[in-house]
């Protein structure tokens, strides 16, 4: 990222504290690392390319003085399957797109605690689709479970080194105190969704209500079985859940 612009929406976007703790993803050469540490109490830098480490260092080393690089923890690890903190933590991520689900998946279904928010660089189209409640997809309805998503800014191809092919866009997500639902009824949630999913252009009566009583799970729920599964809201997807655990 070498637009300065857009590195101030994204701290600007983080709303970050003096007692703030940042989980940062990708922490490239260190220029976000450096304005994070700048305004946060601690920040945690995940980094899966060992190579970079060392540049992370040189460089907060440069930009800042000793004492503040000190509240640095930079790590090479996987951050699809390394543990965030127990105590409150933001995340903060230029990702990789093809990380995007894979990364939300991990902080909210994998993680012991999820994060109070998530300031996230990602492909334009995906941010977009997570804010669309009117044809939602599976990731609209996992960010809806957990948090409410804001669609903050466009960044345009130029704004990086190299440019990719593709906009991006800066996606805030602040997380709920907790989920719309407890843990067994997200599970069945999801068990639902990609069964309906699986065959997104289908009505709910060819897939959901292809399971056993599934019509009349449907009708208790109050939804419509020539609905298509982009219709559906967050809150009718728990209520349905509810009934399947029920039933």
């Amino acid at each position: 990222l070498v637009d300065e612009n857009v590195l101030r929406i994204i701290l600007e976007t983080a709303e970050i504290q003096s007692d703030d703790h940042i989980v940062e993803i990708g922490a490239g050469i260190g220029v976000l690392t450096a304005e994070l540490l700048k305004k946060a109490k601690q920040v945690t830098s995940i980094e899966v390319d060992a190579t970079l480490i060392p540049l992370v260092h040189a460089y907060l080393a440069c930009k800042l003085k000793p004492e503040t690089c000190d509240n640095a923890h930079i790590i090479c690890e996987n951050a699809l399957t390394s543990s965030f903190p127990i105590d409150p933590y933001k995340i903060i991520a230029n990702i990789p797109y093809h990380i995007t689900s894979p990364l939300l998946r991990h902080a909210f279904l994998e993680s012991e605690t999820y994060p109070t928010s998530m300031t996230l660089l990602i492909q334009r189209e995906v941010a977009e689709k997570i804010c669309d409640t009117q044809n939602a997809g599976l990731l609209t309805i996992l960010v809806g479970l957990f948090g409410e998503p804001s669609y903050i800014h466009t960044v345009p191809p130029d704004s990086f080194l190299p440019p990719p092919k593709v906009d991006s866009a800066i996606l805030h997500i602040n997380c709920f105190d907790t989920p719309h639902a407890d843990t067994k009824t997200i599970e069945e949630v999801f068990r639902l969704t990609k069964i309906a999913f699986s065959q997104k252009r289908k009505m709910l009566r060819n897939t959901i209500g292809e399971l056993h009583g599934g019509m009349e799970l449907l009708a208790e729920a109050h939804i419509e079985p020539t609905r298509r599964p982009q219709t559906v809201r967050i809150e009718e997807w728990i209520r349905l859940a509810h009934m399947t655990e029920n039933a």
